[in-house]
């Protein structure tokens, strides 16, 4: 079964996530960064998974677009969605990953999780660390990335 993992990573937590899927599933996986393939063509999967992060209250741009673009497809389709995010309440998560995706890629999703996240700040703009050490109160990097959110996910879309 050829499997697509279809990303997109602003600071590359979700793309550390996405790998992670990938080498750890049993089956035939191809990695597509929608910042690198903007439109890939998914015919010849039978299973994908959709992953982004949340900024600002939602999901990239090029994410929805993507699945607006092709949500005909992807219902016909084995779907696993995910998301990344730092938000630390249990309901603040669901309600990020409820605006992520549409109800009807939801409601037939194999698999739906909310994967944790990191700030990077390495990887983030002056800007960006402002936001964050305002916003959020952290001045430094951190993970918090739940893999045993994934590792079950992963076994969701498996079973």
């Amino acid at each position: 079964m050829k499997t697509a993992i279809i990303y997109i990573s602003h600071h590359g937590t979700t793309e550390k996530v996405a790998r992670f899927l990938a080498e750890k599933s049993k089956q035939d996986v191809e990695l597509i960064s929608l910042k690198k393939e903007k439109n890939p063509d998914l015919r010849s999967f039978h299973r994908i998974i959709l992953g982004g992060s949340i900024h600002a209250g939602g999901i990239q741009k090029r994410m929805k677009q993507f699945i607006e673009n092709n949500l005909e497809l992807l219902m016909q389709k084995e779907v696993g969605l995910f998301i990344c995010c730092m938000d630390p309440h249990k309901e603040k998560q669901e309600q990020e990953f409820e605006h992520a995706f549409p109800d009807k890629l939801k409601q037939s999703a194999k698999a739906k999780a909310v994967m944790g996240g990191e700030f990077c700040f390495e990887r983030m703009n002056f800007l960006e660390k402002i936001v964050v050490k305002k916003v959020a109160g952290v001045s430094e990097s951190v993970s918090r990335i739940d893999w045993d959110a994934v590792t079950r996910f992963l076994n969701e879309m498996e079973r």
